[in-house]
């Protein structure tokens, strides 16, 4: 074990994946932390029992809880996943004898992502790829409620790494439903809170514009089924998260315009 990186996940209710995780990491470090935010499963027995370090927290919004267990890491080096992530050993092997003397610079990962069994190798998933590791002197990750960014100073560099990150991303299509209702959501409440607005453009176009670039442009269709869930999964997300947005802004002013009318 040539580098001194800190494994830091978060996680709810992973009993079911975090293992896969926790066995293609061992060989790449000796500090695996994990903040649980309220798990309910047994996932905090198997930590337990898994001998991490194991931390129970509150839900702070995606980006404060991950800097939260950033800060919780024995190295400054982070390599950051989540629960249904693992590492393939290409990647496993590359982190081994990674060059980590420059805290200025960060590493781009490439992602395997499967829809159940399938390799989405096409579409919204095909190609896709994250700075996942990074030294925590120089870069975390910023307060966002949902679809959190890594903050960077303006002379880091970014450098390319073969190996996978492979990302299980749902188990079933129940799974699927209700991790996309809940992200559409929070975005939409992220939205509203900077000012934005939604519209029909937004509401009705982006959805089906956003199917046909993923299914026909990206070639999502030769994925088959999945590549077509996937495809109207995203288009459903879009249309629910400006539509939600929408909602949010007439309560709004509808709420102001009625306490004008109890002050008339």
């Amino acid at each position: 074990m040539a580098n001194k990186i800190s494994i830091v996940v978060v996680c709810k209710n992973e009993v079911n994946a975090i293992d896969r995780l926790l066995q293609s990491v061992r060989s790449v470090t000796d500090d695996i932390v994990v903040y649980d935010n309220g798990s309910t499963d047994g996932t905090v027995a198997l930590l337990q029992d898994a001998g991490v370090h194991l931390h129970q927290g509150p839900w702070l919004g995606f980006g404060k809880t991950k800097r939260e267990a950033v800060a919780l890491a024995k190295h400054d080096w982070i390599l950051s996943l989540d629960a249904d992530e693992s590492l393939d050993e290409k990647l496993q092997q590359e982190l081994e004898a990674l060059d980590l003397q420059n805290e200025k610079e960060v590493f781009d990962v490439p992602f395997k992502n499967f829809l159940g069994n399938r390799h989405l190798k096409w579409g919204e998933w095909g190609g896709d790829h994250h700075i996942r590791l990074f030294n925590r002197k120089q870069v975390n990750w910023n307060d966002a409620v949902v679809h959190e960014e890594l903050l960077f100073p303006k002379d880091t560099s970014i450098r390319k790494l073969k190996g996978s990150i492979l990302h299980h991303t749902m188990k079933d299509m129940a799974d699927y439903s209700y991790k996309m209702v809940q992200y559409a959501l929070l975005n939409a409440e992220k939205y509203f809170a900077q000012g934005k607005r939604s519209g029909f453009i937004k509401t009705r176009v982006s959805p089906a514009l956003g199917f046909f670039m993923h299914y026909i442009v990206q070639l999502g269709f030769l994925d088959g089924w999945q590549g077509y869930t996937a495809a109207r999964m995203t288009a459903f997300y879009t249309f629910l998260k400006y539509a939600r947005l929408q909602e949010l802004w007439e309560n709004k002013e509808g709420s102001a315009l009625g306490n004008a009318k109890d002050r008339e």
